[in-house]
């Protein structure tokens, strides 16, 4: 069972990644990433007690916080739309002009991609150690790595060519 004050170092060790988990699924709409981000640990503490500990923590809370975005998204069909301001930075020289567009074109092509492949994306740009995506997603290792791979090359060439 978990106690309160470890829920508490819980949260304060795994907001900020869960927050940005989520707001890779919302494509940058930070009020949607926020609410998921909330949702994943009231499921976090409603459900601490039936944590068994066969995976790690932050295994189960990933798992969760993708079950909550992607079944939001599914629950409502929403459609999610990138938002600009986010991406905009007051510094207007070429290269951040580029680096902008390329970040918007990262997440136009992230969100092209099923479910599961934005999810596995998602975790490992957010440098989750491959392990633990592994179990969140219930695949082998040597799996995993070959989908991070053609995912890789499949979003290089949709930033590169655009579609």
């Amino acid at each position: 069972m978990i106690s309160e004050q470890e829920f508490t170092n819980i949260y304060n060790l795994h907001a900020s990644k869960i927050h940005r988990l989520c707001l890779g699924y919302a494509s940058g709409n930070n009020e949607l990433a926020k609410e998921w981000l909330q949702e994943t640990f009231i499921k976090v503490w409603k459900h601490r007690n039936s944590f068994k500990g066969k995976s790690s923590i932050d295994t189960w809370i990933y798992r969760i916080a993708v079950n909550v975005c992607l079944g939001d998204l599914r629950k409502s069909r929403k459609s999610i739309t990138i938002n600009e301001d986010l991406l905009s930075n007051s510094d207007n020289d070429d290269n951040n002009d580029n680096n902008e567009g390329n970040i918007k074109k990262m997440y136009h092509c992230i969100d092209q991609l099923n479910e599961q492949n934005k999810a596995l994306i998602l975790l490992e740009l957010e440098n989750i150690p491959q392990t633990t995506i592994a179990d969140t997603v219930g695949l082998a290792h040597g799996t995993l790595r070959t989908r991070l791979s053609r995912i890789r090359k499949s979003l290089l060439k949709c930033i590169t060519n655009g579609k």
